[in-house]
């Protein structure tokens, strides 16, 4: 008789089968094996389906649930904001924590053992009754002990001076450890009082009414506002403290960009997530909404934390980045802007408005729809009008590797040094404009780069010089900056910068460009040219003597 044990775990069933034919014992438990396999596949099959649909439930409604949430985030961009204090908080920006190492600590010192003594027992000679007698053995067991006591003390020394060594590494180790987190710690120390006192020293520059403190105080407010993050968040900001007026050049976010999902649902047949979108018509409606609430919204803010009182109006101008969908071109149009005066704003109850009834009653301009993207005149923008500047002339193409920049007439130099910045800035669709000459250390050129954060006015000064720059050159472009209400200086010389003159660029939006830099500048435009100092001198020496 033969007989096979057959078991299966997972549906827990056992069976013994029999038989007479050891062949056909072992087919019926294959047999068997196999039907059981295939009743746990299916059962294994049918859980994981319901588990899976499950899961894909659970995922369709989380889905579902975070479409709804972005959809009311953009409902409710402006009331959320009002429960909010967009006011910069001066310690928040402050660096109040502790230095991240941790202060070494000096080790337990290893104890030093007792050393051995003859004195002790173990050292002592047995000398019993016939050592008495043999005074050879009596003396060889006292050597014994005695070079026993000798051995241990030996090692005694030796495991001592291991201690001491060990003891002393470690303490070696402690104050290398201790010098390296004192430093550590003195220049964490050194760097979070510079960070704090640069903090305070902007606070004072804002509350003394500083024109750049006033400026970077709003952005401030501005980078705190928090948005979806398909917002650009990009602006640039420019304040005249004679009119008291604030301008706000902002990116607004493309309709492409907007939130379209409306619902997310499991198609159990296709075991699919499919998503139900929003209509065309309500996508423009939420996004035209949206535009109205963003304006209103950082007006707000901009007012609400203007704690000094310096802001009289804020002009709003929304610019939209996008694809021109007739051209497939990149286009960047002004679709709404807006003039609001402090009092009139401040007395609309914001809670409760129609952001679009709330704009036109601010007298604000936009098309009827604003998704449709149709380009605006804004209320104000940035002036660039200035009496100062006059028609230009190129320089650049009469230019060799033979040219000596540093002997060039004045005139040429400024217009070369405008040419090359026009080259430069027209990539990003800016331009530059050259001033009358003067000579007397204003402004030789203006650029005028439309980006909303990187741009605005820069003063650029050309200084075709033979001796060194010194920091005076430096200073007065730096006063000339804050005079002219730019957000950028730029210091251009065939010749150098001392030491000193970099050392007061550190820090302030200033760039100093080496004869060095030019010649680089003029050479990945395809110019080239050479500057040597030393000929210039000899040259323009001779000019002056046969003037």
């Amino acid at each position: 008789m033969w007989q096979i044990e057959v078991r299966h775990t997972g549906l827990n069933k056992y069976r013994l089968i029999r038989g007479n034919d050891q062949y056909v014992v072992e087919q019926k438990a294959e047999a068997q094996r196999a039907m059981w396999n295939e009743m746990w596949r299916k059962k294994v099959g049918r859980e994981q389906r319901i588990l899976n649909k499950q899961s894909k439930l659970e995922k369709a409604q989380e889905q579902t649930k975070e479409a709804v949430e972005s959809i009311e985030e953009l409902e409710n961009i402006l009331s959320n904001a009002l429960k909010s204090d967009p006011t910069v908080k001066w310690d928040s920006l402050k660096d109040n924590s502790t230095v991240s190492q941790l202060i070494p600590f000096l080790p337990q010192s290893e104890n030093i053992p007792d050393p051995p003594k003859e004195t002790f027992v173990q050292y002592q000679p047995d000398i019993g009754f016939f050592d008495k007698l043999f005074p050879s053995r009596k003396e060889k067991k006292i050597i014994a002990s005695k070079e026993l006591f000798k051995k241990d003390y030996q090692q005694w020394e030796q495991k001592r001076e291991e201690i001491l060594k060990k003891n002393a590494e470690a303490e070696k180790e402690y104050q290398h450890q201790s010098e390296l987190w004192q430093i550590a710690n003195q220049k964490f120390i050194n760097e979070q009082k510079k960070k704090n006192e640069s903090v305070e020293s902007e606070k004072e520059r804002y509350f003394k009414k500083d024109l750049k403190a006033i400026i970077s105080y709003c952005e401030s407010v501005l980078s705190n506002s928090i948005y979806p993050n398909f917002f650009p968040q990009k602006y640039y900001l420019n304040y005249n403290p004679e009119t008291k007026i604030l301008i706000v050049e902002y990116s607004l976010p493309s309709i492409d960009e907007m939130p379209k999902v409306k619902e997310v649902k499991y198609i159990q047949v296709r075991e699919e997530l499919v998503p139900t979108y929003l209509p065309e018509s309500t996508i423009n409606k939420l996004y035209d909404s949206l535009i109205y609430q963003t304006s209103l919204r950082t007006i707000h803010e901009l007012y609400t934390a203007d704690v000094i009182n310096v802001l009289e109006s804020i002009v709003f101008n929304g610019w939209v980045e996008s694809i021109d969908k007739a051209t497939g071109k990149k286009i960047n149009p002004c679709i709404l802007s807006v003039h609001a005066n402090r009092a009139e704003f401040l007395a609309i109850n914001l809670t409760s408005v129609d952001p679009k009834l709330c704009f036109k009653k601010l007298k604000g301009i936009g098309s009827a729809t604003l998704h449709s993207l149709t380009s605006i005149a804004p209320v104000l923008t940035i002036s660039r009008e200035d009496k100062r500047f006059i028609s230009s002339y190129e320089v650049a193409e009469e230019l060799d590797e033979s040219y000596n920049l540093a002997a060039m007439d004045w005139e040429d130099f400024e217009q070369l040094i405008r040419e090359l910045f026009e080259e430069i800035f027209a990539q990003y669709g800016g331009e530059v404009k050259i001033t009358q000459a003067s000579r007397d250390g204003g402004v030789d050129a203006v650029a005028f780069d439309p980006d909303p954060i990187r741009g605005g006015k820069i003063v650029i000064q050309a200084k075709r010089y033979t001796n060194t720059v010194g920091v005076s050159a430096v200073r007065d472009l730096y006063g000339t900056l804050i005079n002219e209400g730019a957000t950028k200086g730029i210091l251009v010389t065939t010749a150098d910068f001392g030491p000193d003159a970099y050392e007061f660029a550190k820090d302030k939006p200033l760039s100093l460009l080496n004869g060095g830099n030019l010649l680089n500048l003029l050479e990945k435009h395809g110019h080239k040219a050479n500057i040597d100092l030393i000929a210039a001198k000899k040259l323009l020496a001779e000019k002056e003597k046969n003037i």
